[in-house]
């Protein structure tokens, strides 16, 4: 909602607002992503232009860290035409994003250009925000979704005696300022559309935004090259009810004070799966403290280590760690996912002479990564 919605009134990330995510509690977490996104450019074949595009930046912290990796491996990248581009619909933070990665605040883009701002960041790329995937350049491009589609829109669904009815929001004729959940009296269009035939739940959260997404990215990666990483909570095509509210770091009941809670819901990976409809090859879900050691974090964490002086800093490097990788923490309930062309996986021409071509190299985070 422009006026009343969470994401335009508050968006609060962080310490202070109502949830944390991974790149506010390390550095070291965006700077591995910026590795697997260098990684996966290499192996295909160094392509010499390069779009990153963020859905829902958050504070910006992610893509500073990626943008701070860029940097140091410049000699790698200096033949190479890297933008930024921002997928944002909340003014507030955009705003923020702008002066994390700006260092200033930014004038807003003439309306008839697709993007409505643009900037230079600290280290030297062009960075442009948009309200829409669709308005973003076609071109060769790396998608990046963390933590975000967890927060898109959900319908819910029951398996009742009768069928499947779907789950709605209603007032409570006995507290009229308060809201209630009510079963549909009977099939909803939701429930015709959007329940897969084969599903064996009796109750389904289904996010047709997500998949209206997954396919637009899985047509673009088809078409200009590129792939997508998404990490978020989720599972594959396993859980129920996961639908809850956050606020001030505290579960919160979704139907009180509407707008005033972080809401989300677990991501179904099979739906985006699905959605992705064979154009391209996807990998994953693998759980994120698979993907990090995969990435190399723990080298990371030492060499961190024996760099830093003091106590506080090395306790700080030991909690983060613990807060990323612990299966009781986000070790186990964050989740990354890929899409990626099909020819990254296999040789177009492998299977009428597969003596021909060298193997491809793995891909970092779902393999083992080989330092060279």
């Amino acid at each position: 909602s422009p006026s009343q919605g969470y994401y335009t009134r508050r968006g609060g990330v962080g310490e202070s607002g109502d949830f944390i995510t991974s790149p506010e509690i390390s550095q070291v977490f965006g700077e591995l992503i910026g590795i697997w996104y260098i990684s996966e450019w290499m192996a295909m074949g160094k392509p010499n232009t390069f779009q990153l595009v963020e859905l829902g930046p958050g504070r910006g912290t992610l893509m500073e860290d990626i943008l701070r990796v860029f940097k140091q491996l410049a000699s790698v990248l200096s033949k190479c035409d890297v933008s930024v581009h921002l997928v944002e619909v909340s003014p507030k933070l955009s705003e923020i994003q702008a002066v994390m990665l700006t260092g200033r605040k930014l004038q807003a883009n003439p309306e008839d250009e697709p993007a409505y701002m643009k900037g230079i960041s600290k280290t030297g790329i062009p960075i442009f925000w948009y309200r829409d995937i669709q308005d973003v350049p076609p071109g060769y491009s790396f998608y990046l979704a963390h933590e975000f589609f967890d927060a898109l829109p959900i319908h819910k669904f029951q398996r009742t005696e009768k069928g499947w009815c779907e789950v709605l929001v209603d007032i409570d004729p006995a507290v009229p300022d308060q809201l209630r959940f009510v079963l549909s009296p009977s099939r909803t269009p939701a429930t015709q559309n959007f329940i897969q035939p084969e599903e064996t739940r009796d109750h389904v959260e289904v996010c047709p935004e997500a998949g209206v997404i997954v396919q637009r990215l899985a047509s673009r990666i088809e078409k200009d090259g590129g792939a997508a990483l998404v990490a978020d909570y989720g599972h594959d095509g396993t859980k129920t009810d996961t639908f809850r509210g956050f606020r001030n770091h505290k579960l919160h009941d979704v139907l009180s004070a509407p707008g005033t809670a972080d809401l989300t819901a677990d991501v179904d990976f099979s739906y985006l799966r699905k959605m992705a409809q064979g154009k391209t090859a996807t990998l994953g879900p693998i759980k994120q403290r698979e993907f990090l050691k995969n990435m190399g974090i723990d080298l990371r964490l030492q060499m961190l280590l024996q760099n830093s002086g003091d106590t506080a800093t090395r306790e700080q490097l030991l909690h983060s760690y613990d807060m990323l990788m612990n299966p009781e923490k986000m070790g186990d309930c964050f989740n990354f996912f890929a899409l990626l062309p099909h020819h990254r996986l296999v040789h177009p021409d492998k299977k009428d002479k597969p003596e021909l071509k060298s193997p491809l190299p793995p891909v970092a985070g779902f393999n083992e990564l080989l330092l060279k």
